[in-house]
């Protein structure tokens, strides 16, 4: 306020009524509401005045560049890769003082600053920008791009993945002094495999090997990693690792340290909670620390100089992101070694099939332990077989033969014993006791269930059922399809009472149990580790995991049981696996040999044979009946496609959560399947993705879902 706003003409007995009536009108007047500038007629930047910027639009019509006028007020923030906010979707026709205004406010990432615009028309300003921080490098969105390229998606959707949301008091502090690197580490339990040594010695040297690793059974996988990394590291390179859940980063978390010290990896997990983890990936993105052991974001994480990217289990569902445009995490560090001219390491206990791929097209070479050293760490596997029956006639048809009796006994001498079963709580869902035939419905075919362990209900129609028979054999004498791990704990707990009993699955999950004697009830998965390693474990009802109606079943099977096997001692420290499930069935066999790059080999000749992926490129379409047909109709898909279906698409399942892709309650949704062969795949993506933009440009029609390599294609 001025000196002369200070001086009044009317007297000083009148000053407070004029004050009140002041404070009343004030207090009664609407307050504007604040908008953010629009920088009308404001200067715009002598140098660069023009903000290429992307907007957070997932819509595939607008996976494209914006331009934005650069106030010379934001000039020294407003750099390549900073977040900004910006006006939207105003349109050509509101332009005032030279600069259009109106729309909506906007996130978005400051892409490129240019001297023009290719934009003919008034240039709407940039509102503000969020923070100075540089969060997208260049070598982030040239993978993000070929991401969305590679999966049909938009750029936008990608970097909602690859970019975690800011937190201003993590990025407010600062990121501590990168170390030096570490020295060049020893072989270790890598020289049980041939070629260990050398792989390390590549890696130390600067080279990029690419290798698919078997890993043996037991728990030196995790130190293994970290020499692999801390040989990346002594070169003078950065290293990103990618496990598939908390519980295994904190393995590797762990050996990291042990291996190379502090401070010399982050870890980004969502366990770890937003600033924390925002924390680390900044000192990632600022040079600080120069290796990253995560989960699935983790895979975009933006290591500086990358000499290594690494993937343990690829087979998890875990490794596959539920959204859009769906990456896996395998997928993507192939694009980033191939990118980046880095080195590649895709490990398991397993082999899945697009591992064997790798190898067998030449990209990736082995890395492998001889039989000798995998007799040494892989526990004894025992079957169901001839002379089991000829001993226990029940053998065959019971849930726990006499051979799973006494390899219990026996374990629980000396330590604990795991015990996996296919899922946890009450099975209600019932098959015949004779043939294993599932129980259903007379009225409409459904499947039939006892919630209460003693009525019959049908789960689709809710109908009762007092008078069920086999349709197949004729026996009217029904059992558990698959028995849930709190039934399973109960049962052993009474065959055992002085055992203690201990369950981990979805709702409780167990990072580990100490050596001593113990029932270990678990759903695939969810594992705990002993210390010492499991005396014994028993894998129940294994003919419920490979009957799955899916491509993958024998597969995912085999993985979840070497999984489990692997927590087991070695043969020569007693280490026993017993597997209930049919001994011939290829999956089983491939256990008690402990082959799982010979059953993927296998499956990859059957597929190629078959035109299935990985052999061949594949993409599904789902939708409403009417947008799938709409959709098949519009595209304009490469000459050698091939269109299989569509097919209905079973509901939901009632009581449990609605998963991403499910059709919503009520409606009927089909799926259609689009394939092509190798060398193919990028027409594909493109073609699906122009007729996905072009349908969502004119806003017509029910949505339609798309998605490349499906992992579940039935």
């Amino acid at each position: 306020m001025s000196s002369d706003d200070e001086r009044s003409d009317e007297p000083e007995a009148g000053a407070p009524e004029q004050l009140a009536l002041i404070r009343e009108t004030v207090r009664k007047a609407k307050v504007p509401r604040a908008k953010p500038r629009t920088w009308r007629g404001a200067a715009l930047a002598e140098e660069l005045p023009v903000a290429r910027v992307l907007v957070n639009k997932g819509a595939l019509h607008l996976d494209q560049y914006f331009d934005y006028a650069v106030p010379e007020e934001l000039d020294a923030e407003a750099q390549p890769g900073v977040r900004v906010r910006v006006r939207f979707g105003a349109g050509g026709r509101q332009v005032r003082g030279g600069r259009r205004e109106g729309g909506g406010l906007i996130d978005g990432f400051l892409i490129e600053r240019r001297a023009e615009s290719d934009y003919q028309g008034a240039l709407a300003a940039l509102a503000y920008v969020v923070s100075p921080e540089p969060v997208l490098g260049p070598e982030l969105l040239a993978l993000s791009r070929a991401v969305a390229d590679r999966y049909a998606g938009s750029l936008a959707d990608v970097l909602q993945l690859a970019v975690p949301p800011r937190n201003g008091r993590a990025e407010s502090k600062a990121s501590p002094a990168p170390l030096p690197p570490p020295p060049a580490p020893e072989p270790g339990t890598w020289e049980r495999y041939a070629q260990g040594p050398a792989f390390l010695g590549a890696l130390a040297e600067g080279g990029a090997p690419r290798a698919v690793w078997t890993a043996l059974p037991g728990p030196h996988w995790p130190e293994e990693i970290a020499r692999a990394v801390a040989a990346t590291l002594a070169s003078g390179r950065g290293a990103l690792v990618v496990v598939p859940d908390g519980r295994t980063a904190g393995r590797v978390d762990t050996a990291l340290t042990e291996v190379m010290g502090e401070g010399r990896h982050a870890l980004l997990t969502a366990d770890s909670g937003p600033e924390k983890r925002y924390r680390e990936w900044l000192a990632v993105r600022r040079g600080s620390v120069r290796a990253v052991v995560g989960t699935r974001a983790a895979m975009f994480a933006p290591v500086a100089d990358l000499g290594l990217v690494a993937v343990w289990d690829d087979g998890d569902s875990s490794h596959s992101d539920d959204n859009a445009p769906f990456p896996h995490v395998r997928e993507v560090l192939e694009l980033r070694a191939a990118h980046g001219r880095c080195a590649f390491l895709l490990g398991g206990t397993n082999c899945t099939v697009e591992a064997a791929q790798l190898v067998e097209s030449g990209w990736a070479l082995p890395l492998r332990a001889d039989r000798e050293q995998l007799r040494i760490a892989a526990p004894l596997v025992r079957t169901v077989g001839d002379g089991e029956l000829a001993r226990d006639g029940a053998a065959r048809s019971a849930r726990l033969p006499s051979l799973a009796w006494q390899t219990v006994r026996d374990g629980l001498r000396s330590g604990p014993v795991l015990i996996q079963v296919p899922r946890r709580g009450y099975a209600p869902r019932l098959a015949c006791e004779r043939c294993r035939e599932p129980a259903r419905c007379r009225h409409c075919a459904g499947p039939l269930e006892a919630p209460d362990q003693q009525d019959l209900n049908c789960a689709w129609c809710g109908r009762a059922e007092t008078a069920w028979s086999c349709a197949a054999c004729g026996t009217g004498r029904l059992r558990a399809q698959i028995v849930g791990a709190r039934r399973t704990a109960e049962e052993l707990g009474r065959a055992f009472p002085a055992v203690p009993v201990r369950t981990s699955g979805r709702d409780h999950v167990l990072d580990s149990v100490p050596d001593q004697p113990a029932l270990v009830v678990s759903t695939p998965g969810a594992e705990p580790v002993a210390e010492g390693g499991y005396t014994a474990a028993l894998l129940l009802d294994g003919w419920a995991m490979v009957g799955r109606p899916d491509l993958r079943a024998g597969e995912e099977a085999l993985r979840r049981w070497t999984a489990a096997a692997s927590l087991v001692r070695g043969q020569p420290e007693g280490g026993t696996v017993v597997i209930v499930a049919e001994p011939t069935l290829r999956p089983v066999q491939a256990l008690v040999r402990w082959d799982p790059v010979g059953h993927a080999r296998r499956e990859l000749a059957e597929r190629a044979e078959l035109g299935f992926p990985p052999v061949s490129r594949m993409a599904s379409v789902t939708g409403p009946p009417e947008a799938i047909a709409a959709y098949l109709a519009a595209v304009e898909l490469p000459s050698e496609a091939e269109i299989l279906g569509p097919v209905p698409l079973p509901g939901a399942v009632s009581g449990r959560p609605r998963r991403q892709g499910d059709a919503p309650p009520g409606e009927t949704w089909e799926r259609a399947l689009v394939r092509v062969p190798p060398g193919r795949g990028a027409a594909l993506a493109a073609a699906l993705k122009a007729a996905q933009a072009a349908r969502t440009a004119r806003g017509t029609g029910d949505p339609v879902r798309i998605r490349i390599d499906p992992p579940d294609i039935g």
